[in-house]
């Protein structure tokens, strides 16, 4: 957003300078250079001249100088002795600048024959031929001028994309905005109420959806425990296992897309969390369970989450490695920005074409494992959920050797300072 400010107030600035340095071109042509102050001239050179007359007749009387002082303006100095020449004076003065006087005067150096020099001060004339430097510190003004009003002027303009930027920004890991105050200009208002109203659709249709998919679930419990109990009257061992199977799956199905709904709609307060003493209870817990899971390297690391749904979400990460991938190498680490869960398995590992879907309900990698391996295909959907509120991400990635690499990223909380000074 800054670039975009930056960009308007350049353009700006480039066209407001543009429109006024063709002006005043345009007015230079037409009108051409300022006068050569004729009339100011002309009274100075009445005045050297009668000067120069009361110092002839009475040198005696004026303090003269071997040579003139000062910075001479040639120009000017020039322009003078013409106008001294058409008066019938042939006077070669020099027009220096004075600091004898009054700061910004003149000073005239009238020779008398052999003398020296004797000054007189005059007022300041008006530039002779075109004044470059003044067009120079005009055109330097209006640069200054129109850099502060194409600052205030950009800033307006980009006002309604900066509050949108800051609308973004506000939305949290749950996909719901915080309210936007309605105030400002009549364009900011009116972008602050479709946000808002935007807002509190889609917060109704997702809550219209979790509804809708948590009584199904919940719905669904009934019709399968009579399919149940049917299917324990089915007279064929070989058929009625097949049906329980089944309904085995459709009842994980059921659990899990309640639970799926839980963890969206949950609220559990976060709490500092050690995060390689829960990953190390969960290991030790999976092995009790006859998991194929190995504790690898692990550092102090601490993280702000809820304690409950993070240790869902790593279960189901290193459970997901554990059975699809054969076993699981679990470590922990952090690089004092993130803390970092590393869960390496030796399974086949995903195609890349379908590495993108990972987190989408009921994905699995191969169909052909449904019967093979039980689960609903959402574990991964709900730890990718659980993660992702806590602020974290997760990246699954196919290791160069075979199998899975998965990465859980969380914000390292860090540990406060030891105060050196109290002792």
């Amino acid at each position: 957003m800054n670039t975009l400010r930056v960009k308007i107030a350049v353009l700006l600035v480039i066209a407001i300078v543009s429109v006024m340095a063709l002006m005043t071109f345009v007015l230079f042509l037409l009108l051409g250079p300022p006068p050569r102050s004729g009339r100011a001239l002309d009274i100075a050179a009445k005045q050297v001249a009668l000067v120069s007359e009361l110092a002839e007749k009475s040198p005696d009387s004026v303090r003269l100088r071997p040579e003139p002082r000062g910075h001479p303006y040639s120009r000017t100095t020039d322009a003078l002795r013409e106008k001294l020449r058409d008066r019938g004076y042939d006077l070669d003065v020099v027009v220096t600048h004075s600091r004898r006087w009054r700061p910004g005067s003149l000073a005239v150096w009238i020779p008398l024959e052999d003398k020296g020099w004797f000054p007189m001060p005059i007022t300041r004339l008006p530039p002779q031929g075109v004044p470059w430097w003044g067009l120079l510190r005009w055109l330097f003004l209006i640069t200054v001028g129109a850099t502060a009003v194409a600052v205030f002027a950009s800033s307006r303009m980009v006002r309604p994309l900066v509050f949108l930027e800051n609308a973004v920004e506000s939305v949290g890991p749950d996909g719901m905005m915080s309210e936007l105050p309605e105030k400002g200009p009549a364009e900011v208002r009116a972008t602050a109420r479709a946000l808002n109203s935007l807002s509190a659709r889609l917060k109704r249709a997702m809550e219209s959806r979790m509804r809708l998919v948590a009584a199904a679930g919940h719905d669904m419990r009934t019709p399968i425990t009579r399919m149940r109990l049917r299917a324990e009257f089915v007279s064929d061992e070989e058929e009625r296992e097949k049906w329980l199977n089944d309904i085995d799956e459709l009842e994980r199905i059921a659990d899990s897309a309640i639970l799926l709904v839980r963890e969206e709609t949950g609220a559990e307060a976060p709490e500092r969390i050690q995060l390689d003493d829960l990953v190390e209870n969960i290991c030790t817990e999976l092995k009790q369970q006859d998991f194929d899971v190995t504790l690898a390297a692990t550092h102090p690391v601490n993280v702000f989450a809820g304690r409950l749904k993070l240790n869902r979400a790593l279960r189901n990460l290193i459970i997901n490695a554990a059975t699809h991938g054969v076993r699981a190498r679990v470590g922990v680490g952090g690089d004092g920005t993130n803390a970092m869960v590393t869960i390496e398995d030796d399974g086949p590992g995903i195609p890349e074409e379908v590495l993108g879907q990972v987190f989408e309900p009921f994905f699995r990698a191969d169909p052909a494992r449904r019967q093979n391996i039980p689960g609903a295909g959402l574990g991964l959907t709900i730890a990718h959920e659980i993660v992702t509120r806590a602020g974290g991400s997760i990246q699954i990635v196919n290791r160069p050797g075979g199998g899975l690499l998965q990465t859980v990223f969380l914000p390292e909380v860090r540990e406060p300072e030891a105060d050196t000074d109290s002792a």
